[in-house]
This record gives structure tokens, C-alpha cells and sequence, in this order.
């Protein structure tokens, strides 16, 4: 799938919007890219899924940042034929309180998927869980990046990251 497909079908789940908004870690934007809209449209999904799926192998298994991720990754797990884990942001407090869920044995290697990437924060955060649970991270794939930061810190946890779409991409023709 090219970058222009897949802005596209951005574009057509109406996941990038234009205004003031204000983002997760508490700066503003005047463009926002709904992850909600964009992984809750079945097209949309698939194409995210088949491009990720694409730049995995079947040796590879996938790990999901929730919330954002975990879809993305269900869904390329089943387009590459792939196991996933979920990452959690926090240990739950009951049941085997797991940051990491699914199966995963110790030096595996995972892929980590995410949505959205400003400052990477959430994704270094999942790569550390990762790594605390026995698994080895050296690459992650998100959908955007917002080119805000996310990357350099993402590269400083000595992981590579590619992006199916940049803001720059994203951005290029507006009007």
C-alpha cells in the first residue's frame, strides 16, 4: 500500500480533523488524528493491518500498547498469521495483574505496534514493559508519526521505528 492510500482511507474514516486541540501530553495542535475513528473503521483497519503486515515476518510476534495498539495489533496478527501480546499502561490489580498479556517467552522477539507517536512516551513506556517481561524490542511500527519528538526518544530506547505516515505526508496538501 502506498503512503497516498493510506492517508486516503485516513482521510476517508474522517480520523484527521482540523481546529484547536489539545493533546495528550498537554500541548496543542491544530490538527488532530482520531485513532478512534481510524481503528473502529473496518477498511481503514484492514489497510493499517495488511501495510504493518507487510514489514513483519512469521518469526516475529507483535506487541500492542493499549488501548490504541491493541487493536492494531489483533488485526495484523490475523493479516500476517502472527501472535500478539498487549502491553499495559498499568499492572491490573487483580487476576494475575500482568503488565503484559498473552503468552510470551523469555528473549522473544516483539514488534511493537502503536497508533499515534508525538512525544513516545507511551511507546517507551510499552518497551520497557516488554523488555521488563522477557522480550526483545528493537523494532516498533506506528500508523503516525507526528514528528513532535516521538522518534528521537523512541531511537534513544535503542529501538527502531518505522512510520506508515508522517505529519509532514499527512499535512501535505491541505488546502
Amino acid at each position: 500500500m502506498t503512503n497516498q492510500a493510506l492517508i486516503d482511507a485516513l482521510r476517508e474514516a474522517d480520523a484527521v480533523q482540523f481546529g484547536e486541540f489539545e493533546l495528550s501530553h498537554g500541548g496543542t495542535s491544530e490538527y488532530y488524528v482520531d485513532k478512534y475513528l481510524f481503528e473502529t473503521d473496518p477498511g481503514c483497519l484492514e489497510a493499517i493491518a495488511d501495510a504493518f503486515a507487510e514489514r513483519v515476518t512469521p518469526e516475529d510476534k507483535l506487541g500492542g500498547v493499549a488501548l490504541g495498539g491493541v487493536p492494531l495489533a489483533a488485526a495484523t496478527s490475523v493479516a500476517a498469521g502472527v501472535p500478539y501480546v498487549i502491553a499495559r499502561k498499568q499492572r491490573k490489580e487483580y487476576g494475575t495483574a500482568n503488565l503484559v498479556e498473552g503468552r510470551l517467552e523469555e528473549g522473544e522477539e516483539v514488534v511493537v505496534l502503536e497508533d499515534i507517536v508525538t512525544t513516545g512516551t507511551s511507546l517507551v513506556d510499552a518497551i520497557e514493559a516488554l523488555r521488563d517481561a522477557g522480550a526483545t524490542v528493537n523494532r516498533a511500527l506506528v500508523v503516525v508519526d507526528r514528528q513532535e519528538g516521538g522518534r528521537e526518544n523512541v531511537e534513544a530506547a535503542d529501538v527502531e521505528m518505522e512510520a506508515l505516515v508522517t505529519a509532514e505526508e499527512l499535512l501535505a496538501d491541505r488546502d
